[in-house]
């Protein structure tokens, strides 16, 4: 009989696993729907979809290992790390999800509440908070929206050797700021922006992607928190937001 392993569980969805088959049990139905909707849009290797009853979704696994995990060194190589930039840009490349993606201004406004909720709360120094905030900033800027992932964390992008084998977890998916995808995929391991860029090619913004790394860090911790995650584990965004504290 096979095992089963939980995978994430909070109070929103949880996810298993039973040997080559992940279940992910969501109670909003319309995350599931997004998710297989985007992968058969995507033009990057996605796991098959094996079958979805409301709330359950069946994939199968991918083959490979995960780009990293947070708090550790990736182990994969500069050209496995080239290859997840250019299955981004082809990605941002593509057409647009038809359905609404994030706004500006709901952006804005969430990161003015999590702001004031971390200050409030003592989590960090205020020191720490207010210049995350500053360099936040420069992330809220119109952008020309592209199909974005939503949530492209190192753990989601799947590499055998020097090639992507699959991207998972596609429920965020949406139009939105290509910086946003290339930010979340380097948060905690942005020695690696470099090896990303030289596959994802021209036009990134370096800036901006440092902005979405302090806003993803402000924006994510009291969520974290509250769903028994820990913000201030190694790698994780208390060490993002402390280690901005460096830059001039």
């Amino acid at each position: 009989m096979e095992e089963v392993e939980v995978v994430v569980a909070h109070s929103r969805r949880a996810a298993l696993r039973v040997g080559d088959v992940f279940l992910k049990v969501d109670g909003d139905p319309a995350h599931a729907d997004v998710e297989v909707r985007a992968m058969a849009m995507a033009p990057v290797p996605t796991p098959p979809i094996l079958w979805h009853e409301p709330p359950v979704l069946a994939i199968a696994a991918v083959l490979g290992e995960a780009l990293g995990v947070l708090g550790e060194p990736s182990t994969a190589s500069r050209t496995a790390w080239a290859a997840a930039g250019a299955a981004t840009r082809r990605l941002h490349e593509a057409p647009l999800p038809p359905w609404p993606g994030p706004r500006l201004e709901d952006v804005a406004a969430e990161l003015d509440r999590e702001y004031a909720w971390l200050l409030a709360n003592d989590v960090l120094p205020a020191e720490v908070i207010r210049r995350n905030r500053e360099i936040a900033q420069a992330a809220l800027r119109p952008w020309e929206p592209v199909f974005i992932h939503g949530d492209l964390q190192i753990t989601h992008v799947f590499v055998d050797g020097d090639e992507v084998t699959g991207v998972i977890d596609w429920s965020e998916a949406a139009p939105g700021d290509a910086m946003y995808d290339l930010a979340v995929l380097t948060l905690g391991h942005e020695e690696r922006l470099d090896d990303l860029l030289a596959g994802y090619g021209a036009g990134a913004d370096r800036d901006v992607i440092r902005a979405w790394w302090s806003l993803r860090g402000l924006v994510a911790s009291r969520w974290l928190i509250e769903h028994g995650f820990d913000p201030d584990a190694p790698g994780c965004e208390f060490d993002v937001l402390r280690s901005r504290m460096r830059e001039p």
